[in-house]
């Protein structure tokens, strides 16, 4: 999850999660097979005021209910425990376009204007985008028409999925499996195609995708 994480925080992350998905807390713990009463606001605390957490099993089941992701969830915890973020418009941008000079600055920030933009909870990032996937590539975890939300801030470390940008306009979402002052190396989200490993000094960028929108 995020590097640190409040009480608070986690519990907001689930009432959020709840709302995106369409449900009160309640009706969230019902669709995940737990007792209606397990994220009641009476729960989080013990008679004597002590902390109480969620179950890492209720945690889980809950993710698989929705269909969300564990990014999905710490990206929603490390929001700052606000519970309902607040939203923003953000542009979404097709690969092909992405692919195409102009759209980007050097330090992969969206540039220009005319993108078409969706509303989207405040990820605490000016710069982030929606990414609209085409083709099979990313298969089964991302899927033609899928977005995702990208984070040109967010820091990127190994295990994560990320967008890389070459020098000849290839964009790719795969996995950092690996990075070294000269190269990068990245897992392919579909085993029928290639894995990759890129010179540094021919990525014009590389950014988290911290959300996917299904």
């Amino acid at each position: 999850m995020t590097d640190s994480l409040s009480h608070g925080a986690v519990w907001s992350a689930i009432d959020t999660l709840a709302d995106r998905y369409g449900h009160s807390p309640s009706g969230l713990a019902r669709l995940a097979g737990l007792d209606p009463t397990t994220f009641n606001k009476s729960k989080r605390r013990t008679a004597s005021g002590r902390l109480r957490w969620p179950s890492t099993e209720s945690l889980s089941k809950i993710l698989e209910a929705t269909g969300a992701t564990l990014d999905e969830f710490s990206s929603l915890a490390g929001s700052g425990g606000s519970g309902t973020s607040a939203l923003s418009l953000i542009p979404v941008i097709g690969m092909a376009q992405a692919g195409d000079g102009g759209f980007f600055d050097d330090a992969g920030f969206p540039v220009g204007g005319g993108f078409d933009e969706i509303s989207f909870s405040d990820v605490g990032d000016p710069n982030a985008y929606a990414l609209e996937i085409s083709g099979d590539s990313m298969v089964p975890l991302y899927r033609h028409g899928d977005r995702v939300i990208v984070s040109p801030a967010a820091t990127v470390r190994r295990g994560d999925r990320v967008v890389v940008k070459t020098g000849e306009g290839e964009v790719l979402a795969k996995l950092l499996t690996r990075q070294t002052p000269t190269s990068i190396e990245l897992t392919s989200l579909n085993p029928d195609y290639d894995d990759r490993t890129l010179n540094v000094s021919d990525v014009v960028f590389m950014a988290k995708i911290i959300w996917a929108s299904q």
